[in-house]
């Protein structure tokens, strides 16, 4: 007989019900908790993922504002912002970026220093920003990526404009230059102003006014398909373009300066004594800002720094040099106020001085000595004995604090970047930077402008065009005007007007004038051979060492290193009794300010004074 199984439908039923209720229950949950997580995204989450949600159809894109253009006194253009293409990457929308930088160096030329650049980027910047991998794309590299822009998500072609210096040379040490943001100025820069932005001005006007020049970054909301790509402009908020500058300089004076100054390395500076307008900066050699818009290669960058003549060196600002001869009418002017000596008063010159008691000698530069010297033979011949001795009866705390008030020994606060100190030394400075004492002999050598003494060519510039105006001093200016929109007429800007030197008796400014007068015009005097009938010239002649004669030898001049002849100098206002000129020179290693800084001053005034357009 057959085995048969006998079934208890009761429990089975039970059993049944049992998970039917389990499962119900489950569901109710799992619907409850689909309910509320519904409910969490749409009431209380829904602004956030609304915000999510748009954000993957629209894109926000910063516009950034079109650099402001500088101009010179006569509004010739010194900088102007050129349309060029660049390549553009954005790593965010690109899957395989080895494999798209491969494919994009099929298209065009893509060298090691546009990936070593772009690579450096990648690292300061985010992933959603647009990188470029190569800038100044011609015609047909534009045309040919065009065709093929399908292949390359994330990669696209932009509009830009670059910055460009017409001049080059002739302005670069005054306008310096614009380069990418590095890392280090990106911590610094406003983060949401700079964004869009790839360049900022490095030195110079450019960076002393980047604040003026950049202007105010724009928005303007994008819609995007899946792949990224822009497909229509949803609305947008223009930027605010920077500010125009027109500056005091001027640029055919420019021109004339460099021309005269020609193969020499030195520096030129041109104020007008009634403002503290710079009308000429010229530090040379120069070299060509362009280079450093786009970034310059490294064998290029390593020529320019490892030349001898250091043209990226900014000599009329960071030139440090003995000011010689050319500090005696501001020594004089010293003895005459502080009563160490008069207008009458003179001095025999034997050719040498000496201290009491001390058997070295402190050597003119003529041997056989001046004679008799009064100030102003003194002045005039550039008697060194005159003046070791009037220091002497100073003594060089006098010297600084009289002579500081001209400007010397700390900055002009011209408006560019870059700018240094000279150095007027004094007992207290001496013990605190060399922890030693002064000596009495130092001060006799300071007296001729030499030893620890040190002055910039701006510095020296400004003290001359100080002592022009009878000592009214307007800190030098670069910026005539700011132009704040094309709508408007560019503003002036401020001349500082500092109060008038303290000088007792006027004609002790008038007898230092006169005796710089016959510098010129007298037959003994050591610039005479620029005198000219046109207009009346007031200057100082000034040869400063660069190493130390001893005792027993003499200098010539034949027989040393042009590196280590003497630097030649001269400072000079024009014309001497309304002056509207006033100029400072420097040429290394040139030798003597009379036979070679002073005729560069005397055609530059020349090209300034009797041009009939200025």
């Amino acid at each position: 007989m057959p085995n048969s199984t006998f079934k208890d439908h009761i429990i089975e039923a039970r059993l049944f019900a049992g998970r039917s209720i389990i499962a119900t229950i489950v569901v109710l949950v799992m619907l409850l908790i689909l309910a509320l997580r519904l409910a969490e995204l749409q009431l209380l989450n829904h602004k956030h993922f609304t915000t999510k949600s748009m954000d993957n159809r629209v894109r926000v894109e910063p516009i950034p504002p079109t650099r402001g253009l500088i101009y010179d006194r006569n509004g010739i253009l010194l900088a102007q912002n050129l349309p060029t293409h660049s390549l553009e990457i954005t790593p965010e929308q690109v899957e395989d970026l080895d494999q798209t930088l491969s494919q994009l160096g099929k298209l065009m030329e893509i060298s090691k220093g546009d990936l070593k650049r772009f690579n450096r980027l990648r690292k300061q910047r985010r992933r959603f920003d647009s990188i470029p991998i190569r800038t100044r794309l011609n015609e047909d590299e534009a045309a040919h990526f065009s065709v093929n822009r399908h292949r390359f998500p994330g990669v696209e072609i932009q509009a830009k404009l670059l910055r460009r210096y017409p001049l080059g040379e002739e302005t670069a040490h005054v306008l310096g230059y614009v380069g990418r943001i590095n890392e280090k100025e990106l911590k610094t820069l406003d983060a949401s102003n700079y964004s869009g932005t790839s360049h900022v001005g490095k030195n110079g006007v450019e960076k002393f006014y980047e604040k003026e020049l950049h202007g105010e970054v724009g928005t303007r909301s994008v819609e995007v398909n899946v792949l990224g790509r822009a497909i229509r402009v949803l609305e947008s908020q223009p930027p605010t373009p920077g500010a125009n500058l027109f500056l005091s300089l001027d640029i055919k004076l420019q021109r004339e300066a460099i021309n005269t100054l020609g193969e020499e390395n030195g520096a030129i500076v041109a104020i007008d004594p009634s403002n503290g307008s710079i009308l000429a900066m010229v530090s040379n050699p120069s070299f060509d800002p362009n280079l450093f818009v786009s970034g310059i290669s490294t064998d290029a960058y390593n020529a320019l720094q490892k030349s001898p003549d250091k043209p990226l060196f900014n000599r009329a600002l960071r030139g440090r040099y003995p000011p010689g001869s050319t500090t005696k009418p501001f020594i004089g002017l010293a003895g005459l106020e502080l009563g160490r000596t008069t207008t009458g008063k003179k001095e025999v010159c034997r050719g040498f001085y000496q201290l009491p008691k001390l058997k070295h000698k402190y050597r003119d530069w003529k041997k056989r000595g001046h004679g008799s010297v009064d100030m102003e033979k003194a002045i005039v011949e550039s008697c060194d004995v005159y003046f070791y001795d009037l220091a002497n009866k100073l003594g060089i705390d006098r010297i600084h604090d009289f002579l500081s008030r001209f400007g010397f020994g700390r900055k002009s606060g011209i408006d560019i970047s870059g700018e240094v100190t000279g150095l007027l030394p004094s007992q207290e400075w001496k013990r605190r930077a060399r922890g030693e004492q002064w000596y009495t002999g130092e001060t006799l050598i300071v007296g001729i402008g030499q030893g620890y003494f040190l002055t910039t060519p701006m510095e020296l510039a400004s003290a001359t065009a100080t002592l022009a105006a009878h000592g009214q001093h307007f800190p030098p200016r670069i910026v005539n005007a700011i132009q704040f929109s094309e709508s408007e007429q560019p503003e002036p800007t401020v001349s500082i007007h500092q109060e008038q030197l303290p000088i007792r008796n006027i004609h002790h400014w008038n007898h230092i004038i006169d005796a710089m007068t016959k510098v010129i015009d007298s037959p003994r005097g050591t610039a005479k051979g620029i005198h000219t009938d046109n207009y009346k010239i007031a200057g100082k002649t000034g040869t400063a060492q660069v190493f130390t004669i001893k005792q027993d030898e003499t200098y010539d001049e034949d027989k040393v290193a042009k590196k280590m002849r003497d630097h030649a100098l001269f400072i000079a206002f024009a014309p001497a009794d309304k002056p509207k000129i006033a100029i400072a020179v420097i040429v290394e290693n040139g030798g003597h300010g009379s036979s070679v800084a002073a005729p560069i001053a005397r055609r530059i005034m020349d090209h300034y004074l009797l041009r009939k357009e200025r």
